[in-house]
């Protein structure tokens, strides 16, 4: 495919999958749940217990949007892009209905924009999951790539970036929380191979000095806190997830998550143990 502005509206190719229970309690291994105490959200890391049914962390919904969202997009590019150039820029996740830990899907996705940026572009893609038996729409996952050294071919720039701050006040809570050395080996079982995040050779070629941790695990841990926090972990309170990838996170960094709470609004900056910034404008949104 040539890229061009012909491309918005192009349909990709839809998935159609399976979930299991032993699925949804390895993600929630891979985003760091029961890390700090083993008996702790156990019913997200197992099947469930004789007093709590198995749970589904609503940022599950990312690996079958970004399934079709991200990897299908590729397929759809071909070689107009270079994959190992390819970088998340900022994702969304709307939860529509809480997620079931057994379900039979299907995930069907759109370009819905693409920016010119000169020496890069931007592609967004929106990919929604609901369930093939009964219809039910379980979740919207919206993710923006952004393609280095692929530019120049007539389009809009699109929105401009805005500054990485919060509010002008100190946070209501910031919340901290460690990512472990195998973090990335972890997370990758759910699904993302990526050679970005194990092989450094890999990260070499991408211009990281080591393996990064996945963007979408880094953002999987931040989700999982604000709901315990702010949600007392309660699946069917979170709404929605958004987020911008700023810089990478490593395999073993301290994340501290700070945010300011108005109403059903927790707005958050994400920083590393050495002060910089890797996710910003985040917005988690509950319901009541």
């Amino acid at each position: 495919m040539k890229i061009t502005r012909d491309i918005v509206g192009t349909k990709l190719r839809p998935l159609h999958g399976t979930w299991t229970g032993r699925d949804c309690a390895l993600y929630a291994l891979g985003i760091g749940a029961g890390q700090a105490d083993a008996l702790d959200e156990l019913e997200f890391t197992t099947d469930g217990t004789a007093s709590r049914d198995q749970a589904v962390y609503p940022t599950f919904g990312v690996i079958p949007g970004t399934e079709v969202g991200v990897k299908h997009l590729l397929e759809e590019l071909g070689d107009a892009v270079d994959f190992s150039q390819m970088l998340h820029g900022e994702q969304t996740i709307e939860q529509l209905t809480p997620l079931p830990a057994h379900a039979h899907v299907l995930t069907q996705g759109t370009i819905t924009a693409a920016w010119d940026k000169r020496n890069s572009t931007v592609i967004e893609t929106v990919a929604e999951t609901s369930d093939s038996e009964t219809g039910a729409r379980y979740c919207r996952s919206t993710q923006s790539l952004f393609f280095r050294g692929v530019g120049g071919w007539g389009g809009e720039r699109g929105p401009s970036t805005t500054a990485p701050t919060g509010p002008h006040r100190e946070p209501d809570l910031v919340l901290t929380v460690p990512t472990r050395q195998d973090q990335a080996l972890l997370y990758r079982l759910c699904g993302d191979d990526n050679p970005l995040h194990l092989d450094p050779e890999a990260a070499a070629r991408a211009g990281f000095d080591r393996p990064i941790l996945h963007g979408l695990c880094a953002y999987g841990i931040v989700g999982r806190v604000l709901l315990a926090a702010y949600a007392a972990s309660v699946p069917a309170r979170f709404h929605s997830l958004a987020a911008r990838f700023r810089r990478p996170v490593f395999p073993g960094d301290t994340l501290a998550v700070e945010t300011w709470h108005s109403g059903d609004t927790v707005r958050f900056l994400v920083k590393t143990q050495h002060g910089e910034t890797v996710l910003t404008n985040g917005t988690f949104l509950l319901r009541e």
